[in-house]
């Protein structure tokens, strides 16, 4: 972020118009002409550039880009760009991230950037024995892996570690896993894990008397875990009901954190739910990994793995109560994710999300994807907790369903709010009540009409 006075508090954004968040976030993050009219879609990615991409391009597709405020991690100030087209989460996030801030903010941590790439070596005549034969050759193996890529080397990073797995029971009987792990800085890393493990697969060969098969890096990344963990007071908890909802009584800060807690017990102990507990979870993860044109695929896999890696499928984050009753959560996941190559360089708006975020390296992104992970994370457990998941799309999906059934601008509030107040939001009642509304002789266009 540039400045030292700049903060991610912007009471009243949301009620902004379109011109005027551009312009406080153009006065935030410093950002050129050339830069708005990126997130203006006038200059971002071109059918041209997308050709170069990807294969049999025909057009582009697009996302809305919000802005998740009020995130303070590690104690700087963070605007947060997020590509999704699901409500709420942009909302969800910054409102949580309200909370965070009463009990310092989030704080994040990541271990070294290393990935793991796997080489499989089929047919060896004696498996065990030509797994300590490469064991012995590990330092020579690693300079040999050093030398692949220089520049990597330079910057500080390269091979670290090689391990050698057995694997004694499979479809088409033993074999065994070199697992080279290779610190890639700032990059994602496939390219470089996988230029490494082919590198090094004649020499594995050699040693082992068998034959390498597949050659390319994991994304069960457990070896580049992104860690959050924050605090909410049981003040900060507390509200009031909306206007309208039956349950007449405050929400205290008790009751919202008992039900949180019992909320996230559900998914720690039953599979079924653990899935749509972390899909809430990856909702502001892979928000922000599409934003910065990283893999969100890769995120993905990785995340639901670990979340499994004790043999069973469960919660990704952990709830709890400390001494003083306060509300404390942590969220730990491999977090494979680049500031430099693929995507991140060539997308213009992706280009821009890194700018607004104003990280400095892939481990101080992964510190902010992981924070609006757990960030979303007790947005969905609160309203699951107290009013129910609903009553926080009910709003955005009753405008959206109204633009679907063909509402001009000037009828897209009032037929939202109309199917709100009906409890029936179907494009089937929308469209019926538009009609009704346009065949009214008191309905603008008819007047127009006579």
């Amino acid at each position: 972020m540039a400045g030292q006075d700049i903060t991610s508090r912007i009471p009243g954004f949301y009620n902004l118009s379109l011109d005027e968040r551009r312009k406080i976030l153009a006065s935030i993050s410093q950002l050129s002409s050339e830069e708005m009219a990126i997130l203006s879609g006038s200059a971002s990615l071109t059918v041209d550039q997308a050709d170069t991409m990807i294969e049999n391009v025909i057009g582009l597709h697009s996302l809305p880009l919000g802005l998740a405020l009020n995130f303070l991690i590690n104690g700087r100030e963070v605007l947060v760009p997020m590509a999704i087209e699901e409500p709420s989460v942009v909302a969800g996030a910054s409102f949580m991230a309200k909370l965070a801030r009463e009990g310092g903010g989030f704080f994040a941590t990541t271990s070294a950037p290393e990935m793991i790439g796997q080489i499989q070596l089929l047919d060896c005549p004696h498996p065990a024995t030509a797994r300590l034969k490469i064991l012995e050759h590990k330092e020579a193996l690693l300079a040999e892996a050093d030398q692949i890529d220089p520049v990597l080397q330079r910057l500080g990073g390269g091979a670290r570690d090689l391990d050698v797995r057995l694997i004694e029971v499979s479809p088409i009987g033993q074999f065994l896993v070199v697992h080279l792990i290779y610190d890639v800085r700032d990059a994602m890393g496939a390219n470089a894990v996988n230029t490494a493990c082919e590198r090094l697969s004649p020499r594995l060969e050699s040693l082992s008397g068998g034959r390498a098969h597949l050659k390319i890096l994991s994304n069960l990344a457990d070896r580049r875990l992104a860690r959050a963990r924050c605090t909410i007071p049981l003040s900060a908890l507390r509200f009031d009901p909306r206007p309208g909802n039956p349950e007449s009584q405050p929400y205290s800060g008790e009751a919202v954190r008992d039900g949180i807690l019992a909320a996230w017990a559900f998914a720690a102990a039953d599979p079924y739910r653990a899935a749509t507990h972390n899909k809430g979870i990856m909702n502001g993860v892979d928000a922000v990994v599409i934003a910065t044109g990283n893999d969100w695929r890769a995120v993905e896999a990785g995340a639901h793995a670990y979340a499994a890696r004790s043999g069973r499928y469960t919660s990704l984050s952990a709830w709890g109560k400390d001494e003083a009753g306060n509300l404390v959560g942590a969220l730990e996941m491999p977090l494979a994710v680049g500031m430099v190559g693929g995507a991140t360089r060539v997308h213009p708006s992706a280009r821009l999300a890194l700018k607004i975020l104003g990280v400095a390296s892939a481990r101080e992104l992964a510190e902010v994807i992981v924070s609006v992970g757990l960030a979303q994370n007790l947005a969905a457990l609160r309203a699951l907790a107290t009013e129910g998941i609903q009553r926080g799309h009910m709003s955005l999906h009753a405008r959206q369903v109204a633009m679907a059934a063909g509402a001009q601008p000037e009828e897209i509030a009032r037929l939202a709010e109309q199917l709100i107040l009906e409890k029936t939001i179907r494009l089937d009642r929308a469209e019926e009540i538009l009609k009704s509304w346009r065949q009214s002789p008191n309905h603008p266009k008819a007047e127009k009409q006579n």
